[in-house]
């Protein structure tokens, strides 16, 4: 009789996370790639669950992408806002991760199996439908958006200083730690120099492509810090204008070197954010909310193109936006913090059940 090897159940690195409980994720595929029957099939309704949780993913990347597009708005301040920022910081350290031991693995002949480890920890359930939604928000929001804040200026800038202002509550409580003296302090500091940067006046650096590509990588690494604008950057730089109407002339030289500038710097960035997301959570985050609240100055609605304080005119109107975008982000943690206490509440039903 003939003696079948056993395959031993192994997860595509691509593949989402398998939620065996609840039937959804996977599949599971042997060793040689072909699929198992271990793999469980999701229920209908978990499948139309699974859809809506991809297009939920995108919106909130469009959130993301959309800020992008506008000075003083920080892409890092919005993530944390619709609650994306670990997930894109943490899957994009895997993914560099992964490329990393791909390229110095493999030529070496020691196979993928680090490479796809990382790959492995990346929720791509929620990465690459929150990428696509980024990278088509900003485009949008660089062609329609943009023109339309620029002629509001006062009344946009006014919701956005809502928006960041309430914000500040997420990294705050985000770490758990009960803040002592000496947080207070560094938070101080930072905001500091948040205030101090967003305040310089604008240059005008020349659009050749050295130029361009540096910064862009700079920009990239204002858009993961929660609080810093890329956009602001490439305004403070000269490089803003020059960059939107590219995206809307579809200019692909421009745009090519742009992007390369862009993963050059995420490469070289997100790391380290990494690190000290995962090793120093509390402090990172007492810096983080500093940055934050130094950036509003960028966002003061009585302000010219050059920082410069102006008269402060329609009083009442500008401070209803900020309330208005205030009052959205505060209705916006409620729910938040509801859905995860009755995530916990079905967590532990199905716990107890299954004891």
């Amino acid at each position: 009789m003939e003696v079948v090897p056993a395959t031993r159940a192994v997860q595509h690195p691509f593949d989402p996370p398998v939620d065996r409980a609840h039937g959804t994720g996977g599949p599971i595929r042997t060793e040689d790639g072909a699929l198992s029957r271990e793999a469980p099939g999701p229920a209908p309704d978990n499948m139309a669950k699974s859809v809506g949780s991809y297009i939920f993913n995108a919106v909130r990347g469009g959130a993301v992408g959309t800020s992008e597009a506008l000075p003083g708005i920080s892409g890092g301040t919005v993530a944390l806002m619709v609650g994306l920022y670990d997930k894109l910081i943490g899957g994009a350290g895997h993914v560099v991760s992964g490329i990393k031991r791909y390229v110095t693995d493999v030529p070496r002949g020691r196979g993928k199996e680090r490479a796809q480890e990382q790959f492995r920890q990346v929720d791509w359930s929620v990465l690459v439908p929150a990428l696509i939604g980024m990278a088509l928000a900003l485009v949008l929001a660089a062609v329609f958006l943009a023109p339309l804040v620029e002629a509001h200026a006062q009344y946009a800038y006014a919701l956005f200083f809502g928006l960041v202002l309430a914000c500040l509550w997420i990294p705050y409580t985000g770490a758990g730690k009960k803040w002592r003296a000496w947080h207070y302090a560094v938070a101080l500091v930072f905001a500091a120099l948040a205030f101090t940067l967003t305040g310089l006046p604008g240059a005008n650096l020349p659009t050749h492509p050295v130029v361009v590509f540096f910064a862009a990588a700079v920009a990239i690494c204002a858009l993961v810090l929660p609080g810093l604008s890329g956009s602001f950057i490439l305004l403070t730089l000269g490089l803003y204008e020059p960059t939107m109407a590219a995206l809307r002339a579809a200019d692909l030289p421009y745009i090519t070197v742009f992007v390369l500038g862009m993963i050059t710097g995420l490469a070289l960035f997100v790391k380290v954010l990494q690190f000290l997301l995962e090793n120093h959570h509390h402090i990172t985050l007492v810096v983080l909310t500093g940055l934050m609240a130094g950036s509003l100055r960028a966002l003061w609605p009585w302000q010219d193109e050059n920082r410069d304080l102006l008269p402060m005119t329609d009083v009442p109107v500008t401070v209803a936006f900020a309330v208005g975008g205030f009052v959205v982000v505060v209705g916006m943690i409620i729910w938040e913090q509801r859905k995860h206490a009755q995530q916990a509440r079905v967590e532990t039903h199905h716990h107890n059940v299954t004891v």
